[in-house]
């Protein structure tokens, strides 16, 4: 009897270290990634993390930074014939690539430290001003009247006031000191001579419209910016994730 308790505890012990040894061997997950012109791979521990949060907490901080719209470049009066001629369905598009990236982010799952919250909400709220801004230039490139209506108006008044003025000599005032000089620095010859054949250009009220528009889109743009992580700390605090990670770079 003394033999089969022996036998059997024994038995015991081993299928618990057979049980164990899965797990100890599967604590360490590989996870690859792309960043500043590498290729990464880093180790971090499983039973600590998930790997769909590393992933949600990386998007966030690469992937999703980056505009969802398409490109509006507006420089001269074809673009802006375009642009006027296809608003309605512009406007679809921005609906469409608005949406896609609100369920994109809002679906994200992220690892849970406030920094990364913070990080969360404040991309859907650049979404939602970027969304914002889209929608006005493209109903201002229309009817530039719209533009007393968009959120940006107050923090931007000074380049709608000159859209919208029935006093076309105050337009072109507001328009001919976007090439004015800053403070002390000259004026290039070439910005000057820019600005004179749009002058004489017979579709001169257009470009006034389009250089104007331009501004008051780099002012919106400008009020809702954070400032860049410079410092890198964002991810220096994701890759603390990993206890190991290997970069394959390329060359300078």
């Amino acid at each position: 009897m003394k033999k089969l308790f022996t036998g059997l505890s024994l038995a015991l012990s081993i299928m618990m270290i057979a049980q164990k040894l899965p797990a100890q061997k599967g604590q360490l997950a590989l996870y690859s990634y792309q960043t500043f012109g590498c290729d990464v791979k880093g180790y971090f521990d499983s039973s600590k993390y998930k790997k769909e949060e590393i992933d949600g907490t990386y998007k966030l901080l690469y992937p999703l930074t980056e505009s969802p719209f398409s490109s509006l470049i507006v420089f001269n009066p074809a673009k802006f014939d375009q642009v006027r001629n296809h608003s309605t369905q512009l406007l679809q598009q921005v609906e469409k690539e608005y949406l896609e990236r609100k369920k994109e982010l809002t679906e994200l799952i992220i690892i849970d430290l406030p920094i990364w919250k913070t990080q969360h909400a404040e991309a859907i709220q650049l979404l939602e001003n970027q969304y914002q801004l889209r929608k006005a230039l493209l109903m201002g490139y229309t009817d530039p009247q719209s533009l007393r209506n968009s959120k940006f108006y107050n923090t931007c008044k000074e380049y709608i006031d000159a859209m919208t003025t029935q006093d076309k000599q105050k337009m072109y005032s507001a328009w001919k000191s976007l090439f004015e000089p800053q403070n002390n620095e000259k004026t290039d010859a070439g910005i000057k001579d820019a600005f004179n054949a749009k002058w004489n250009d017979p579709r001169k009220d257009d470009y006034a419209i389009i250089d104007l528009m331009n501004a008051f889109s780099k002012c919106a743009n400008h009020s809702f910016r954070h400032k860049a992580d410079e410092e890198g700390t964002l991810f220096k605090t994701f890759e603390k994730v990993f206890t190991k990670i290997k970069r394959n770079c390329d060359e300078p």
